[in-house]
């Protein structure tokens, strides 16, 4: 089932995304140029790109008119230099996740992140309650779709119904798996048998996905360092184990301290601190305090950042 128009990208080899921020001005509107600016960035450094999200990209904050006009800038943006796809909130409801598909799929993105079903109120769903919500997603969603599974909504989706829904919808082109726990993952990988690919979210099992088969990974630290994200999957490849591992510990030591430092709000102070596009946050986050911003200079300057920049 599902009529989107895919190919085996378990062939593509390892590869990387950033979840983009999304820049907003001092006055908490979207800055379209900063925007388009970032994403020229992020653009050159070959990383993939997922828009509109949770996290990084303070997705919970955007209007639908926002959302569509993210994804339509992305689009002009990257669409044939890098993969360019909508990832969205965390839905309630099938027909919210249908909603956002039906915005990504008139902007023209190459694929959209499919979250888990978020039911609120420390509920989690039954599997024949998950089997009905993805059903009613993807049979009213066409375009290619990445399902996400993901520990912000308090469970793991079972491996038996990735493996299920695989085999009946075509437009599933991979899995974005956050969880803590790579015993899920090991699980994960084998239930898909290299037919879609397997992103985990965040650079910390990086290595376990590449290692164990996977693609990648996907992170924020791609916003402020795309460069040195890449050059963590492009060692791999080429079997360069000591650049590999070298990149890799770079990503993770950034991590590590903008998480630290408040996240979002870190990765965005350090941007305005190097002069690149980013805008700043809007509420209810709030810009970091003077004591951070100079703790996050110092972390810029420790890491030797600059040098992953392109001129």
């Amino acid at each position: 089932m599902g009529d989107a128009d895919t190919t085996n990208p378990a062939s593509t080899g390892p590869s990387t995304f950033v979840v983009s921020l999304t820049p907003f001005a001092d006055d908490e509107t979207l800055d379209e140029a900063g925007l388009r600016a970032h994403l020229g960035r992020l653009a050159s450094s070959g990383i993939g790109v997922y828009l509109g999200g949770s996290g990084s990209g303070e997705g919970y904050t955007l209007v639908p008119d926002e959302v569509r006009r993210v994804l339509e800038i992305g689009v002009d943006e990257l669409r044939g230099r890098v993969p360019v796809r909508a990832m969205g909130v965390e839905p309630r409801s099938a027909r919210e996740m249908v909603q956002l598909g039906r915005i990504a799929a008139a902007a023209g993105v190459d694929a959209l992140q499919v979250y888990s079903l978020d039911v609120g109120h420390g509920n989690r769903p039954r599997p024949d309650e998950l089997r009905r919500f993805y059903g009613d997603v993807l049979d009213a969603v066409h375009l290619p779709v990445v399902l996400s599974t993901h520990q912000s909504v308090g469970y793991a989706l079972p491996v038996e119904l990735i493996r299920d829904l695989v085999d009946e919808y075509d437009s599933i082109l991979g899995v974005n798996c956050s969880h803590n726990d790579l015993n899920y993952l090991v699980r994960l990988l084998d239930a898909v048998a290299g037919e879609v690919e397997v992103h985990v979210g965040g650079p910390m099992h990086a290595l376990s996905c590449l290692a164990l088969g996977g693609q990648g990974y996907l992170s924020s630290e791609g916003n402020l360092t795309p460069r040195l994200c890449v050059a963590v999957v492009d060692a791999y490849r080429r079997g360069d184990l000591a650049a590999c591992h070298a990149a890799y510990a770079r990503v993770m030591k950034l991590h590590a301290e903008t998480r630290r430092l408040g996240g979002i709000s870190a990765t965005k102070a350090a941007l305005a601190w190097l002069g690149l596009p980013g805008g700043t946050v809007r509420r209810p986050r709030l810009p970091v305090s003077d004591a951070d911003r100079a703790s996050i200079v110092a972390m810029v300057d420790d890491l030797d950042l600059g040098g992953s920049f392109p001129a």
